[in-house]
């Protein structure tokens, strides 16, 4: 599987899915130890990162679909996906209940109707893209999202762009602002943890009422940004590692839990 980094360790599969823009090795950081609990692998999606599957046309069931292709081969396991990847993860444990044991959901939503990419467009137009080096791409993110974006650049001849094509990205969200997924939240029946973070750009209280519909876990992480496990790494790294050891998830000193279930471990 071309798309597929196996970053090792022996047991349960730990499949890791990125958000948009996003690709596999983002989770480098998180492998060294998460290889602890399982064989970890991550996957770039679709028109992301290395992907065979380039272009605009996908929509979120064909990326389901890819993630359980992958726990097929390698076999059920645990799930942790951040933003668009926790929506993929979500349903992969909605539709193919058998594949998924767990699920760890970080700073995601399942209803974002009405929102539309136009505020994104913006964004991206005051990237000052190429970059010049890996150098200036981390003086312009700083040094909690750098590391991340510079996974996900590539060097041509006239400085650093991403390896996705905006306009494919914009389309993939699209769908996010005309669709709902609730009923995949319903169908969950797997321990579930959701780690949503302070600064979140996601609907307000929507996370929590993710958790209680699921019967899993809420938390809320102080401080953090959309990557929680950038922007609080021990934090997260302790409130998954409960998770996965099936202890009570808890944030001591980092955060509040309002989930139905205190414990949620996989």
């Amino acid at each position: 599987m071309d798309d597929v980094i196996d970053f090792g360790g022996q047991g349960r599969t730990i499949l890791l899915l990125h958000g948009l823009m996003g690709r596999a090795t983002t989770w480098w950081p998180l492998t060294r130890w998460l290889t602890r609990y399982g064989r970890v692998v991550a996957m770039d999606a679709r028109s992301h990162g290395r992907s065979r599957h380039r272009g605009s046309t996908w929509r979120t069931p064909d990326f389901v679909a890819d993630a359980a292709e992958v726990l097929s081969h390698y076999g059920p396991g645990v799930v942790i996906g951040h933003s668009m990847g926790g929506l993929h993860g979500l349903g992969v444990a909605a539709t193919h209940p058998s594949l998924v044991h767990g699920l760890v959901v970080e700073d995601m939503a399942v209803d974002l109707r009405g929102r539309t990419v136009d505020a994104w467009r913006g964004l991206f137009d005051a990237w000052p893209v190429p970059f010049r080096s890996l150098a200036h791409l981390h003086e312009f993110f700083g040094p909690v999202v750098g590391p991340y974006f510079a996974e996900c650049v590539e060097e041509r001849a006239d400085g650093y762009h991403l390896l996705s094509e905006v306009d494919d990205l914009f389309a993939i969200a699209a769908e996010w602002g005309r669709e709902e997924y609730w009923s995949w939240v319903d169908a969950v029946r797997c321990p579930m943890l959701v780690v949503e973070a302070e600064h979140t750009a996601m609907p307000p209280g929507q996370q929590a009422e993710i958790a209680r519909r699921a019967g899993g876990a809420h938390l809320l992480v102080e401080g953090a940004g959309h990557l929680v496990h950038a922007s609080a790494p021990d934090l997260f790294r302790g409130a998954v590692e409960a998770f996965l050891s099936g202890q009570e998830v808890d944030l001591p000193g980092g955060g509040v839990q309002d989930g139905d279930s205190r414990h949620a471990g996989a």
